[in-house]
């Protein structure tokens, strides 16, 4: 949520509670860690901290969505990104969770937020998947 209430606001606005945030104790996370990586990490400065590396809205609620905080993040595709031109970036970082056990909720809460788009993706993925299977299986594969 700290993330969130950082960072460059021209093309995602993230979340508008600065104030409100405990700027003494701000949330981190591991990274090396994260399925995600380092993906959306940069250098930002951190009111009391000085300069660290901070998650970019849209990390920020990748992140809350890997760690099932669903309701923290809701809104996202509206409120804290606000710009469909992330929509495919986002949902191809979302896919990376799609063999976890928790996989139904996270696809439920992508669907509320994306709607159709999220529906769409997730039969270009399979569609995807399929065709390399049966590559495969037919000798006719173009990955190895």
């Amino acid at each position: 949520m700290h993330a969130l209430n950082l960072g460059d606001r021209t093309s995602t606005p993230g979340d508008w509670h600065f104030s409100a945030m405990d700027w003494q104790h701000p949330m981190t996370l591991e990274s090396g860690h994260s399925p995600f990586g380092d993906y959306g990490i940069t250098p930002q400065d951190v009111p009391g901290h000085g300069v660290m590396p901070v998650a970019s809205h849209i990390r920020a609620c990748l992140d809350l969505i890997e760690q099932g905080l669903y309701g923290s993040a809701q809104g996202m595709r509206d409120d804290f990104i606000a710009n469909p031109a992330y929509d495919r970036e986002i949902m191809d970082q979302v896919w990376k969770l799609h063999t976890r056990r928790d996989w139904p909720q996270i696809d439920r809460f992508m669907g509320h937020e994306y709607l159709g788009r999220w529906l769409d993706y997730k039969q270009d993925r399979q569609h995807d998947t399929k065709a390399r299977l049966m590559g495969h299986r037919t000798g006719h594969c173009d990955t190895p």
